[in-house]
């Protein structure tokens, strides 16, 4: 009876072997080999239609973005992914709590790609109440240029406002002596300035402009004397008013919190204006699913998943690097950074080396994420070849394509595959 070069009977070996052998036929041997054969045939599997299917992988503009953006994620995820991994690895060997650290960087890993996308579709919110990301940009950006507190105020009837400009001016002209009132409706009431006090009628001053601007509503049918500060209405408090003659502003005045204000003498023969910029519509933050940034938010999202996966295997290769080497550099005179850059990053290169291709296979099959993140609108803009294919075959009723995207994926991950099993192998020889 044969033996094999481990001294175990041929046959005997042939029988263990032969469940695994099935198993892997009828999950991978037997799909490709239909995938690739259903990839020559039209819609109906009826038809031959040869390379037909392959040649719509150039020509068909939703495979070409879903291309395009392939280059994109294989690109930048894996790069920017074990970039962040390696920092990680290094940073957390310098601090005490670099355990606790490397366990939080790595949960996400624990959480499936159905509930990281949403998660991340919830992060991405466009309104800032709900999205996280909106809500922090909102605040810095609030932070250096704050929004009005009237977006929505505007004259109710027989103003002496009109439009003008995206803001709102008085028919007439004003003289020195004057008390001039500027009352506007639309703010809601938990919109108006926290400031803001009962409106007060202005006094009249012989050498200035006086007026008061102030929301002219209030609550109940027939409740109020429209065009006066009743005593439940509120001033507009920081209302910016000007004085415009000829064109130019020749005054300007910020109203005090029960909306009062006055003007100069220099204003006498002038227009008041509120400008536009008293009416700006809050800063809703960015639209982060919008076509031109929801592949980068993707991106972001898969990033957050997997670096901690990077930083434990680069971690691993860390440990195993001899100290010595680094605290001889030390020595001879290099800075932590020098060290870094031409010791430990060249030592850990096979390391990142496997990492990098790893990830570069995963983001080349990435589906889960961008069907659940991208909203409708923006799938479109979003889309990665994996997806497209779904799309494809069950969506479009196209499975002759969809089995051509699939060869073709087949084909794009088999070289790298292929270089990671072989740097693997020259690692364990060495």
């Amino acid at each position: 009876m044969r033996r094999s070069v481990t001294g175990t009977r041929i046959t005997v070996a042939a029988l263990f072997l032969l469940p695994c052998l099935v198993l892997l036929g009828a999950l991978v041997v037997y799909p490709i080999g239909y995938s690739v054969a259903r990839s020559f045939y039209d819609p109906s599997g009826d038809g031959f239609v040869g390379v037909d299917n392959y040649q719509a992988l150039f020509t068909d503009d939703g495979i070409r973005t879903a291309l395009k953006n392939n280059v994109i994620w294989v690109v930048f995820a894996p790069t920017v992914a074990t970039a962040l991994g390696l920092v990680f690895a290094v940073l957390t060997e310098r601090v005490r709590w670099g355990t606790a650290f490397k366990l939080v960087v790595f949960m996400p890993m624990a959480i499936s790609m159905l509930a990281a996308g949403i998660i991340f579709r919830l992060v991405y919110d466009q309104d800032p109440d709900k999205g996280v990301a909106n809500a922090v940009w909102v605040g810095v950006h609030d932070t250096f240029a704050q929004a009005s507190a009237f977006p929505k105020a505007h004259p109710g009837r027989d103003s002496p406002l009109t439009a003008e400009g995206g803001g709102y001016v008085t028919r007439a002209t004003v003289h020195t002596g004057e008390t001039v009132s500027l009352p506007l409706v639309g703010v809601a009431p938990d919109r108006m300035p926290g400031d803001a006090k009962k409106a007060a009628a202005a006094e009249a001053d012989p050498a200035a402009i006086t007026g008061t601007t102030w929301q002219d509503f209030t609550r109940g049918k027939g409740v109020g004397t429209p065009g006066a500060p009743d005593p439940t209405e509120l001033g507009y408090a920081g209302m910016r008013i000007e004085a415009v003659k000829d064109g130019k502003v020749v005054a300007s005045t910020t109203a005090a919190d029960d909306g009062t204000f006055t003007l100069p003498a220099a204003a006498d023969g002038a227009r008041l204006r509120l400008p536009a910029s008293n009416f700006a519509e809050p800063y809703n933050g960015l639209d982060w699913l919008g076509p031109s940034l929801v592949t980068p938010a993707i991106i972001g999202s898969y990033i957050w998943m997997w670096a901690g996966f990077a930083m434990v295997l680069i971690a691993a290769g860390l440990a195993g690097v001899p100290r010595e080497l680094l605290e001889a550099a030390r020595v001879d005179g290099a800075n932590e950074w020098q060290v870094f850059r031409r010791v430990t990053v060249p030592l850990l290169a096979p390391v990142l080396a496997v990492v990098t291709v790893t990830l570069m296979i995963n983001v080349l099959k990435v589906f889960d994420l961008v069907f659940i993140i991208a909203p409708g609108s923006s799938q479109d803009d979003a889309n990665v070849l994996a997806l497209e294919l779904y799309r494809k075959g069950f969506s479009e009723n196209q499975p002759g394509i969809a089995s051509a995207i699939a060869v073709f994926l087949l084909l794009l991950v088999v070289p790298v595959m292929w270089f990671n099993v072989r740097r693997l192998r020259r690692e364990v020889r060495r």
